[in-house]
């Protein structure tokens, strides 16, 4: 059997190493256009940075390693210029000498990755305008940067790879401006989640503008939709990326619904002994089943095992993904998996929020908070989506909530979860399961919970409601809702008397925990309808100023 893979940067590596391992006798030839495989494009920032010191070491294997250890020929610098499906025949092009060969195949992979997105921009081709995504690109930066000195950068797109050079490029001494046309930076984060990260951005001192966009580079400057005239010596391209996929469309392969070519759990095209991986291929939702595109390099390798074992006669099979993501930006882990929830009332589920925050660890070993924001399908109680942001314990709970969320956790499985408690590392009563607790009280109706959103709208059509703060006088004289009475919760047994038990009630402290109490005592005392304000005046403070 001959497996001919188009493309050997993770993905296409991937499929080669599995295949062989399963298959001695198999004969696999990888193409790949450019000069490395399998390298770190999730490095690049950090080389850029100076947290990596050498670019070499996000290339740590060559052609020359593979063939020694898998007996793997990879040929790089050879584009596969056009297939014959029928006959199983490709043509193959040495971009170095131009020479033409041709070759055979019994199975055809693409691995053949994805592109960035080049915006239409008036002096897009200028030599001071960069992407960031392969070895070359990354070189090309480093020296343009030791060569001219910049001062100032404008990076257009805060994605992932936006906010990671954002944070290196303020390391290594720049003045960092963000270009961002949408109103609020990482697109899988809910926008009341977001403004804590853009909070920290500006905070570390880079310049952010949301809701614009760069309509011209100049030699020192780029200007945008709105008028803004930005003053930059070197300008980063962070705006995504697309599918390589116009070789595949040239033979028939289907599209799918993302843009990605369409494959089967087994990484099957519509094509017979056709496969694809990577970030040309789309997946598919854990949870709704629905084609998703998430490009990503623990993807790439996943969905390049399967298709390397299932080529070879194993069962392998691909389970879909949840779209998980984790990022640091300077002091800060921003954190997501699942749906969000725009996603999650796109596909019409009836949703309880939860913003929950608490102490990464023991405070009194110096514990910070974390903020968790979780999304549960009220009618089954399964956990849609979790969005964490916090300077520590972030990963941790986030993959905890990922294995949940996996294997198809309800809010109540969350609060029986036997984790892993000592003070330097987590609390008594963990995030984790505090907020499968509180979502499922919140989900029977035992302890209802109000968004700062969902309040703030309804009081603005005109309901009534009784604002109660349980917090100290001197923190409600800081900051608090607007309409709150304050009642510490020590009087609130007493005072309740002055209250009226039918009318809708909310209760809140700082971050929740005292204002589940007040609500316990209320709902026993005989008032009925009555919520905690979700994350507390915190959460509130928050919503308000970035409304």
């Amino acid at each position: 059997m001959k497996v001919l893979i188009i493309g050997s940067v993770a993905a296409g590596t991937s499929v080669a190493a599995k295949a062989r391992r399963n298959d001695e006798n198999a004969e696999i030839t990888l193409y790949n256009a450019d000069y490395d495989i399998s390298y770190s494009i999730c490095g690049i920032p950090y080389f850029l940075g100076g947290e990596v010191d050498e670019l070499e070491t996000l290339t740590p294997r060559s052609a020359a390693w593979f063939k020694k250890r898998y007996n793997v020929d990879i040929f790089t610098r050879h584009e596969v210029t056009s297939i014959d499906a029928k006959m199983k025949k490709v043509q193959v092009k040495n971009l170095d000498t131009n020479e033409i060969k041709e070759d055979t195949y019994d199975v055809l992979v693409f691995a053949t990755g994805a592109s960035p997105i080049t915006p239409d921009i008036n002096g897009i081709e200028s030599e001071h305008v960069f992407q960031v995504r392969t070895m070359q690109n990354t070189a090309a930066i480093d020296q343009y940067m030791k060569t001219n000195q910049p001062k100032k950068v404008t990076i257009i797109g805060a994605g992932y790879i936006g906010l990671e050079m954002a944070e290196q490029l303020t390391h290594r001494g720049l003045d960092v401006t963000i270009v961002q046309r949408s109103n609020h930076v990482m697109a899988h984060l809910d926008m009341d989640m977001a403004f804590r990260v853009e909070e920290h951005l500006v905070k570390k001192g880079v310049n952010l503008i949301l809701n614009d966009e760069v309509t011209a580079i100049n030699k020192k400057e780029v200007q945008t939709k709105s008028g803004k005239s930005i003053e930059t010596d070197i300008v980063i391209l962070a705006t995504g990326v697309r599918p390589n996929t116009q070789l595949a469309k040239d033979i028939g392969v289907e599209i799918g619904t993302t843009g990605a070519i369409a494959v089967n759990t087994k990484m099957q095209t519509n094509l017979p002994d056709v496969y694809a991986v990577g970030d040309v291929a789309e997946s598919y939702s854990v949870i709704t089943g629905k084609p998703i595109y998430r490009p990503l390099g623990s993807t790439a390798n996943k969905m390049g095992r399967i298709a390397g074992d299932v080529i070879t006669g194993g069962s392998l099979e691909h389970r879909g993904i949840l779209g998980t993501g984790i990022l640091r930006v300077f002091d800060l882990a921003v954190g997501q998996t699942g749906m969000n929830e725009v996603e999650a009332l796109e596909e019409g589920y009836d949703i309880e929020i939860l913003y929950n925050i608490k102490p990464a660890r023991a405070e009194y070993l110096g514990g910070k908070e974390i903020v968790i924001k979780a999304i549960a399908d009220r009618e089954t109680g399964r956990v849609l989506g979790v969005q964490i942001v916090g300077e520590e314990g972030v990963d941790k709970r986030i993959d905890v909530f990922v294995t949940a969320l996996t294997f198809k956790a309800k809010a109540e499985d969350l609060f029986h979860l036997d984790l892993a408690y000592a003070p330097p590392f987590s609390t008594t009563k963990d995030p984790v399961m505090y907020t499968g607790m509180a979502l499922q009280n919140a989900i029977e109706k035992k302890n209802k919970l109000i968004t700062p959103k969902e309040l703030t709208e309804r009081i603005e059509k005109g309901e009534v409601f009784q604002v109660i703060d349980t917090r100290a006088p001197k923190q409600y004289n800081v900051s608090k809702v607007a309409t709150a009475i304050n009642i510490p919760l020590g009087q609130l047994r007493d005072k309740c008397k002055e209250l009226d038990p039918n009318l809708p009630t909310v209760t809140y402290c700082n971050g929740g925990v005292t204002g589940n109490a007040a609500q316990n005592v209320m709902r026993n005392l005989g008032f009925h309808d009555i919520y905690n304000l979700s994350g507390g005046n915190k959460n509130y403070q928050n919503y308000i100023k970035n409304k």
